[in-house]
């Protein structure tokens, strides 16, 4: 959809979950669920590691999500309201569940491209609660008698 920002998180998500020729992330058979190989992932489109074929190179395309880091790419998702699902509840099109990781969204499905508008990055939570309890009067320092 035009609304979506092509360098952006869900589309560059997208771009990657139904490139046939990226090996490490995939839909799970139902297309809900997307299903990311994490060592895979790291050499593939993190260029981490032995056999990495360069820093975001994928197929020659590149895609940068601006980390090297896994841990720092699952925070992205859940920003955006991915949830992780145990790799049993998902429907892995292989048997092999090792280093899997699944994570669904309800507005990320395969043949729903129209919802990707309602992905919204979200605030995060531990700033949002610390601007409510700044706010709160229980904290507000005690006014001095003059």
């Amino acid at each position: 959809p035009d609304s979506i920002r092509p360098d952006g998180f869900p589309a560059k998500l997208w771009w990657l979950v139904n490139n046939p020729r990226v090996r490490s992330v995939c839909w799970d058979s139902r297309g809900r669920t997307v299903l990311i190989e994490e060592h895979l992932f790291v050499r593939e489109v993190l260029g981490v590691g032995p056999g990495a074929g360069g820093a975001g190179e994928v197929t020659g395309v590149a895609i940068t999500f601006n980390t090297k880091n896994f841990r720092s790419f699952v925070r992205q998702l859940n920003l955006y309201g991915f949830r992780k699902l145990l790799a049993d509840q998902a429907a892995p099109a292989s048997g092999n569940t090792s280093h899997l990781h699944c994570y669904r969204s309800p507005h990320f499905c395969r043949d729903r491209p129209d919802l990707i508008v309602h992905l919204k990055r979200q605030a995060r939570a531990k700033k949002a609660n610390l601007a409510t309890l700044l706010q709160l009067p229980a904290n507000l320092p005690p006014s001095v008698p003059g």
